[in-house]
């Protein structure tokens, strides 16, 4: 018979770290770049984000305080999310560092930019995908009590995609050959996406 490890969170884990995110992983990166009201590039890694729509394509990241990304996008309502594959992922790390607001995370990570079409931040050029996004909701998360926690959910509705024509065979995306790399649990795990790891299940009927 399975002896369970069970907790409460609010009572605490018992453990050396929290499993929660490791539990819920592997996750994708939101590596999302922003404008200051002033101008000032922005780009930060965020490790709570997904996609929660088709039409319109919804995108997702949420933020434990409110940090520059959020403070911009408040601003100006505009973001941009760009693929992190495994060959950008010491240069997403980078951009993690906690600097000042005036501080440019492109320039500190050497991450070369392209112009958007339909927003003001820009692009990471060596990205193989990215979304332009008009903020549609900023959500103040709460506990089951009602209580205001200093957690931000930041969603966009992407009005315009790029994407890397290496990355597609005959009009399909091919998700392996961009190694995406995701967020594990733990103060440092991360794990790629390889043609390895691939397999193929039919939804049935």
């Amino acid at each position: 018979m399975t002896e369970w490890h069970s907790y409460e969170p609010a009572s605490g884990h018992r453990l050396p770290h929290d499993p929660l995110n490791a539990i819920v992983a592997p996750r994708p990166i939101g590596w999302v770049s922003t404008l200051s009201a002033d101008g000032v590039p922005n780009l930060a890694p965020y490790s709570f984000f997904n996609l929660f729509n088709y039409t319109p394509p919804l995108i997702g990241f949420s933020s434990m305080g409110w940090k520059d990304s959020v403070a911009n996008i408040a601003a100006t309502g505009e973001f941009v999310w760009n693929l992190v594959s495994r060959d950008l992922g010491e240069a997403m790390n980078a951009t993690a560092a906690n600097v000042a607001a005036d501080v440019d995370e492109f320039a500190l990570a050497g991450l070369e930019t392209l112009a958007s079409l339909h927003v003001k931040p820009p692009r990471v050029a060596a990205s193989r995908a990215q979304f332009e996004c008009k903020v549609t909701q900023i959500v103040r998360l709460e506990t089951k009590e009602g209580r205001e926690l200093d957690q931000w959910l930041v969603l966009g509705e992407a009005v315009a995609i790029h994407i890397d024509p290496a990355m597609l065979d005959d009009g399909v995306y091919q998700t392996a050959r961009g190694e995406p790399i995701l967020r594990g649990g733990g103060p440092a795990d991360y794990f790629a996406i390889t043609e390895e790891s691939l397999f193929k299940m039919r939804r049935p009927g």
